[in-house]
């Protein structure tokens, strides 16, 4: 059985630690990727995670890689190794998945771009675990268990860090922060549809501020 290597722990460690927010991005206009991007950008962010939950995410990766070579840019919601291999062939960095198969998490120990998986469970972490993984996606946080899961997960899994996402507000991720397993956390906060929608991407980058300087 292949072990993560230390290349991909690496690579996925200094992911997370270019910066403490992660937005999750849905692009639901191709015109939007760019100027929300950069907005994102502009306030501060550095890791930009495209999911795939519409058609226009792997185009977006694909125009982001090119247009921001200044940040880290992957692909978030991947639930297939054939959505893998397109992503990685778009030019994303890295892959974020809501959950795990381990197809996908043996699939991402040989892939370059390397691999967040998704749990919600001891069982599933255990499964990562066991092929090298030491950072995981938690989703969805809020609804999983949240800071008290995280505290709980510490314990059996002390070499284990986090990046907990779905539920997770401006005003409650400071308290994710908090803890000693979570390095970044992830949130829709930062790309609010109204603002997408009516394109003010100087309030998307406030936000960014805002919630940069509340941590």
């Amino acid at each position: 059985m292949n072990q993560l290597s230390d290349y991909h722990r690496d690579r996925v460690r200094a992911v997370l630690n270019a910066s403490p927010l992660i937005p999750v991005i849905t692009i639901n206009h191709p015109d939007h990727a760019l100027p929300l991007c950069r907005a994102l950008v502009d306030g501060g962010i550095r890791v930009l995670e495209i999911t795939l939950r519409t058609p226009h995410g792997i185009k977006a990766i694909e125009q982001i890689r090119e247009a921001i070579p200044e940040a880290w840019v992957g692909a978030g919601t991947v639930t297939s190794i054939a959505q893998y291999r397109q992503v990685e062939s778009a030019g994303a960095q890295f892959v974020i998945t809501p959950g795990v198969t381990e197809a996908i998490l043996e699939f991402g120990v040989t892939s370059e771009a390397t691999l967040l998986p998704g749990i919600s469970t001891i069982s599933e972490l255990m499964i990562g675990h066991n092929l090298g993984y030491r950072e995981f996606k938690f989703f969805p946080a809020e609804v999983s268990g949240g800071i008290p899961a995280l505290k709980a997960f510490a314990g059996p899994f002390p070499d284990v860090t986090f990046c907990p996402t779905g539920g997770i507000r401006r005003d409650t991720a400071r308290d994710y922060l908090a803890l000693k397993n979570v390095t970044a956390v992830g949130g829709t906060w930062l790309t609010p549809g109204g603002l997408v929608a009516a394109g003010d991407w100087d309030g998307i980058s406030e936000i960014v501020r805002g919630s940069l300087a509340d941590l």
